[in-house]
């Protein structure tokens, strides 16, 4: 049996598909990203009354337990989780 070469011999197909894709890619332009934030999403990033008071409370248990005064109600802690575990 003879196998004679016909058409594109020697060729690796895969070599030709890839330097398609790249002249692809070369040929577009670049997109440009562009971010949009809308005002809304503006104010929950300036923070709000939450966030100050959460901070503000995070800084009075540090000042407690840095001190010492920090004190610990296990009743309160058992509740909710029990709480937490009933939903």
């Amino acid at each position: 049996m003879k196998i004679h070469s016909f058409g594109v011999s020697r060729v690796n197909p895969y070599n030709l598909q890839a330097n398609k894709m790249n002249n692809q890619k070369l040929s577009h332009k670049k997109a440009v990203d562009k971010l949009e934030i809308s005002s809304e999403a503006k104010v929950m990033q300036e923070g709000s009354s939450i966030q100050a008071e959460r901070q503000a409370k995070i800084e009075q248990l540090k000042r407690q337990v840095e001190n010492g005064t920090y004190t610990l109600d296990s009743k309160a802690t058992a509740k909710g989780i029990i709480d937490y575990f009933k939903r």
